[in-house]
C-alpha cells in the first residue's frame, strides 16, 4: 500500500498540472465546518498545554469547526508509537506533532504542504537548512515546523565561575538586547576555558554518551570543524583531514571533561548544572529553569549564549518539532487553516511565553519576542537563546547525508562513540576504519 502511494506521488509530481497546484498560494478554506483531530505534543511545562488548546479554541469558534486534542508523552516514546500505529493503520489524526527525524521517515502517509509554507515563511521568513533538510522530502515540504518543542541545545554557562577561572565575561560577550560581540569565541578559546574551569574543579558538563543531549553537542563540534562523516550524494568521509582535526580537537576537549561523560544520559547535564559543579552544559533553557525553582543561587548565575566558531563556521545543535498532517485525513483543509494559525507572530509568541522562552520558532523574524528579554534571574538571561542576529548555523548531528544515513549515525550514536574509542587509547586510524565500517553497514541498510 506504501509503495502505492509513493509510486503515484512521485508520477503526479513530474506533471505540469501538479507542479502549477503545488506553485498556488495557500486559500483558506476551513469554513466546510466539520471536526479536525489533533495529537499534539504534551509539554513538560506546566500551563504551556492549555495556552495551546486556548489557541486552537481561538481558532475553532471563529470557524465553527470542533477541534478534539489529545496531548501525547513522549516518555516511554508513546508519540513515536502513536505515529507508526497511526500510519499503518491508516487512521488517527488528521495532525500529529512530530519529533525531529520523523517527517521524513512517515513522508509515504504525510500530505505535502508546500501551498501553506509557501505563505508562511512570505509571513515569518525564512526558515533554517537543518528544518529544510528534515521537513522537505523529495522537493516537497511535508511538515510545518512546529515552535512547541522545538530547541536549540547551545551554552548555558556560570557567568561567576567562567569569569573567575578563565577571564571571560559571557555577558559582556552576548549583551542583553544587544548583538554579540564574540569574534574571539572560537574553538580554541572555548577549550582553554575548559581546560581551566576543569583545573580549577568546575569542569564543563558535557555528554559523551549514546543519548540525545550528547549526540547533538559532539555533532555540533563535527559540523564546525566541516567534519562531516558522509556527504549529500551518500560518499563516505571517515578518514578526511576534517575528520581527523575533529577527533584531535575532541580529544584534547575530553581530557578534561567529567570522567563518567561516556556514561551521561540526557538529565545528567542538567543535573551537573544545578548541583553547582558545572561552569558550562550545552542546553536548551530547562535546565536552567530546573535550577530557578530549586536553587535560584545558581540560576543567577547563568547565562544562555551562543557556540564558539570553527573552522567550517558557528555551529548549533538544534532540534525541530514539527506538525504533519495525514494524508488519510478526514478534514486536511481546516488542518492546513490550524497549522496557519498556530504559526502567526501572535500566537507564535504566546506559546513562546507559556513555555518560558523553552520552545523556539524556526521562521526567521520569530527571535525577538519580549519573554527571552524578560525571563529571570538574571534579566536577559535567555536573550540570545533564539540566536536573535541569526549569526549560528542551525545543525544536527548526521547531516548532510542522505536522511536514511544520518538518521542511523544520530541514532546509534556515531560520533560520540568515535570519540569514546579515541579517548580510551585506541589509535585514531582504528577508529577512522572502524567508523568507515559502520558507515558502509548504514548506507546498505
Amino acid at each position: 500500500m506504501t509503495k502505492a502511494k509513493l509510486s503515484r506521488r512521485q508520477v503526479l509530481a513530474t506533471t505540469a498540472a501538479t507542479a502549477a497546484a503545488l506553485a498556488m498560494p495557500y486559500v483558506r478554506g476551513a469554513h466546510a465546518a466539520g471536526k479536525v483531530t489533533v495529537g499534539f505534543w504534551d509539554h513538560w511545562v506546566p500551563g504551556a498545554n492549555d495556552t495551546m488548546t486556548k489557541i486552537c479554541q481561538q481558532w475553532a469558534d471563529k470557524n465553527k469547526i470542533e477541534v478534539q486534542i489529545d496531548y501525547i508523552t513522549s516518555q516511554g516514546q508513546k508519540n513515536l508509537l502513536t505515529a507508526a500505529a497511526e500510519m499503518q493503520a491508516r487512521s488517527g489524526h488528521d495532525i500529529l506533532a512530530l519529533p525531529t527525524w520523523q517527517p521524513n521517515d512517515k513522508a509515504a502517509a504525510l500530505e505535502p504542504v508546500d501551498d501553506i509554507m509557501g505563505e508562511l515563511i512570505k509571513q515569518n521568513g525564512d526558515v533554517n537548512d537543518t528544518v529544510k533538510y528534515l521537513g522537505r522530502k523529495e522537493g516537497h515540504w511535508i511538515a510545518v515546523p512546529a515552535t512547541t518543542g522545538s530547541q536549540f541545545k547551545g551554552p548555558c554557562s556560570r557567568i561567576d565561575l567562567l569569569k573567575k577561572h578563565a577571564g571571560i565575561d559571557v555577558q559582556a560577550m552576548y549583551p542583553a538586547g544587544a548583538e554579540p560581540k564574540a569574534d574571539g569565541w572560537d574553538m580554541e578559546t572555548f577549550v582553554t576555558a575548559a581546560e581551566k574551569c576543569a583545573a580549577a574543579g568546575n569542569p564543563f558538563g558535557i555528554g559523551l554518551g549514546v543519548t540525545s543531549d550528547s549526540v547533538d553537542g559532539v555533532g555540533a563540534f563535527f559540523s564546525s570543524f566541516g567534519a562531516n562523516l558522509v556527504d549529500e550524494k551518500g560518499d563516505l568521509h571517515a578518514k578526511s583531514d576534517n575528520v581527523r582535526q575533529v577527533m584531535e580537537y575532541m580529544k584534547r576537549l575530553g581530557s578534561v571533561l567529567p570522567k563518567d561523560a561516556a556514561a551521561w544520559d540526557d538529565a545528567s547535564n542538567n543535573k551537573f548544572l544545578v548541583s553547582g559543579q558545572g561552569a558550562m552544559i550545552l542546553n536548551p533553557p530547562s535546565a536552567w529553569a530546573v535550577a530557578k525553582r530549586d536553587v535560584p543561587a545558581i540560576a543567577e548565575q547563568c547565562w544562555t549564549h551562543g557556540m564558539p566558531k570553527g573552522p567550517a563556521g558557528r555551529y548549533g545543535p538544534y532540534l525541530p518539532y514539527f506538525w504533519g498532517i495525514w494524508e488519510f485525513g478526514s478534514n486536511k483543509t481546516a488542518a492546513k487553516d490550524l497549522l496557519v494559525h498556530l504559526s502567526a507572530p501572535d500566537n507564535v509568541g504566546k506559546l513562546v511565553a507559556a513555555s518560558g522562552g523553552y520552545d523556539l520558532p524556526s521562521f526567521a523574524k520569530l527571535t525577538k519576542f519580549d519573554t527571552w528579554a524578560e525571563e529571570a534571574p538574571p534579566k536577559g538571561t535567555l536573550f540570545h537563546y533564539p540566536d536573535p542576529y541569526l549569526q549560528q548555523i542551525k545543525s544536527i548531528a548526521g547531516a548532510p547525508a542522505p536522511a536514511n544515513i544520518a538518521f542511523q549515525i544520530y541514532n546509534q550514536a556515531l560520533q560520540t562513540k568515535m570519540v569514546v574509542r579515541y579517548l580510551q587509547g585506541e589509535k585514531l586510524e582504528s577508529v577512522l576504519s572502524w567508523a568507515e565500517s559502520e558507515l558502509e553497514g548504514y548506507s546498505r541498510t
